[in-house]
């Protein structure tokens, strides 16, 4: 049998850049099992120029990519979300609305790639390793037999996957 399409919110404090990235990545992971969703509690006025360029160059569908805030996930007509991870420390940090539904939650802080200075070769890189980090933590988030596992098992599995030494991988 198979398990129900899941709504799945990325949380940063900007939403220009992780969570971006990891809605982008999991819609496509997640063939229409996972519904990915991504925003900011204090979102910039526009994705990352880095991020929109990497995920062009990696073929994800841009057309829901744009910087938005966490309220708009908070009203009461939006999606039902069942997970909700934050991937920077200070969105994990912040007293977050209460998301309808008690969603499963879990953090998986990276380093923020748009953060990095340096050369146009180095700022790439950060973005690069970013997308391979987040890239290897959701494939092993849709790998979960999640149907079948218990709430406090579940939120287990995911703080584990999210406490991986992958913060700097390439994929």
């Amino acid at each position: 049998m198979q398990d129900p399409a899941y709504n799945v919110l990325f949380l940063c404090t900007g939403n220009s850049a992780r969570s971006l990235l990891a809605e982008a990545i999991l819609n496509d992971l997640g063939q229409g099992r996972f519904h990915a969703y991504s925003a900011g509690s204090m979102p910039k006025d526009a994705p990352h120029p880095l991020t929109l360029d990497l995920l062009s160059r990696r073929g994800h569908d841009l057309s829901a990519i744009w910087s938005k805030s966490w309220d708009e996930f908070a009203r009461h007509d939006a999606p039902q979300m069942d997970f909700v991870f934050t991937v920077c420390d200070n969105a994990a940090n912040e007293v977050c609305p209460v998301w309808p539904g008690h969603p499963v939650t879990a953090h998986w802080g990276l380093p923020d790639p748009a953060a990095v200075t340096g050369s146009d070769s180095e700022r790439a890189l950060a973005f690069q390793q970013t997308y391979g980090a987040l890239a290897n933590r959701l494939a092993a988030f849709v790998a979960l037999p999640i149907a079948s596992l218990d709430r406090m098992a579940l939120r287990d599995r995911l703080q584990s996957i999210g406490n991986r030494a992958d913060a700097r991988s390439d994929a």
